[in-house]
């Protein structure tokens, strides 16, 4: 059963409790926290629209950071309340706190179409542990509950599911955003009966931390294709000598499993079969951790299976792109969760630029829907310039993750069902 819409309500003069992803990246200039990307404010501002019109009180909660419970001020939302205010063109009402006297007599005195932005959540602990009387506090004034957050519902947080059960035992609904509609349809829906060819793109760093991810997609997809550093694992588990790549030994079994599952499914399972390499040089420098810092010197094609003892691999090699790429152009369905190399840096990005070229191009040439699984993923596309070219581009990174494996999300689960 689907879960009930924010289009679906009736709103006028009704105060609703919205929980937004405004976690954005902020810097300091001249004394003050400038908003550096203001990608996830401008996705929320579809459903803002069709609440501003449709004559909500609108009370905006939200977290930014970690400030493990305490007030911090670089972490502050009041420049996210000015920003909001410009992109709508509309006064944006902001509380120096998100819950007590103050918060709750400006909450109550907003009329039909005001907006009010709660201070930073994480200031307190109880949102994290989902302390009952804290969501009580935060959900006081609300009528109506709205979850826009996909990025942070997979937190059970007072702000993404508490809230919503105080809310609910009123009698109130608790509805999905626009932007949390279109990351289950996309998510879910779109990837339960995908158009075939449907491949599977992989990267990243850990095949750890995509083990349910593999397998439960291993039940759908056609192809499956394998990149980052989680390659060098699979490769390891083949016999293969990685040299100094990241490589997970611990998780070999994970990756023998599903190369099995794969056969025994008949899903082809393509690995890289050559990579650019590297060698890393400590230079005796800490960072901001404590670890050491390494450069990357001598980067060059290596067209073996096998990596040099000294060697570190950082990006699949050109034989393997063009692999890939032909792959993809063929498909109807394409999910990609997770880079192909270290594409930060412009040494490293050639293959990833490349698989992000062909997706974008049979998603606007041949038709086929292109789901880009948040995270890197959708970094990575954005670098490349592409971001406008594919179907669906997910704001949740470990909300995403959790969703693909099937996993119930604390923060759609405490939404209401659709009657």
């Amino acid at each position: 059963m689907g879960k009930l819409s924010v289009r679906d309500l009736a709103v006028r003069g009704k105060r609703v409790l919205m929980r937004v992803d405004y976690n954005v990246p902020m810097a300091e200039k001249d004394g003050q926290m400038v908003i550096n990307d203001a990608t996830r404010i401008k996705e929320t501002l579809p459903t803002l629209d069709l609440l501003i019109q449709g004559g909500a009180r609108i009370i905006l909660a939200a977290h930014l950071g970690r400030p493990d419970g305490k007030r911090e001020p670089s972490m502050s939302l009041r420049p996210v309340a000015a920003k909001l205010a410009d992109m709508l063109g509309r006064p944006v009402a902001f509380s120096d706190d998100c819950i007590g006297e103050k918060a709750s007599k400006t909450a109550e005195a907003l009329k039909d179409g005001d907006i009010l932005l709660l201070e930073n959540t994480r200031f307190y602990p109880e949102e994290e542990d989902n302390e009952p009387s804290f969501a009580e506090k935060l959900a006081a004034s609300a009528e109506i509950y709205v979850n826009d957050a996909f990025g942070a519902a997979h937190r059970a947080h007072a702000s993404t599911a508490g809230a919503a059960g105080v809310v609910a035992r009123r009698g109130g609904a608790c509805a999905a955003g626009l932007l949390m509609e279109r990351e289950l349809k996309f998510l879910g829906d779109e990837l339960e009966n995908p158009a075939r060819p449907f491949v599977v793109i992989l990267g990243g760093a850990k095949v750890s931390d995509k083990i349910k991810v593999i397998d439960r997609l291993l039940e759908k997809a056609d192809t499956v294709l394998v990149g980052g550093a989680m390659a060098y694992t699979f490769r390891l588990a083949q016999g293969y000598k990685t040299g100094k790549s990241l490589v997970e030994p611990d998780a070999i079994h994970v990756a023998v499993r599903a190369l099995a599952k794969a056969a025994d499914r008949g899903v082809r399972f393509l690995l890289p079969t050559d990579n650019v390499i590297a060698t890393p040089f400590n230079t005796g420098k800490l960072n901001k951790k404590g670890k050491p810092v390494f450069e990357f010197r001598d980067e060059r094609l290596n067209a073996s299976l096998d990596i040099p003892d000294d060697c570190e691999g950082f990006d699949i090699g050109p034989a393997t792109a063009k692999r890939y790429a032909e792959v993809i152009r063929a498909s109807k369905t394409i999910l990609w969760n997770g880079p192909m190399g270290m594409f930060e840096d412009s040494r490293f990005a050639a293959s990833t630029n490349e698989v992000a070229r062909a997706v974008a191009e049979t998603t606007q040439k041949s038709g086929a829907k292109s789901i880009i699984g948040g995270g890197d993923s959708v970094k990575a596309i954005n670098l490349a310039g592409l971001g406008s070219q594919v179907t669906f581009m997910s704001t949740g990174g470990g909300a995403s993750l959790e969703f693909l494996e099937g996993s119930t999300l604390p923060g759609v689960a405490a939404l209401s069902d659709k009657r």
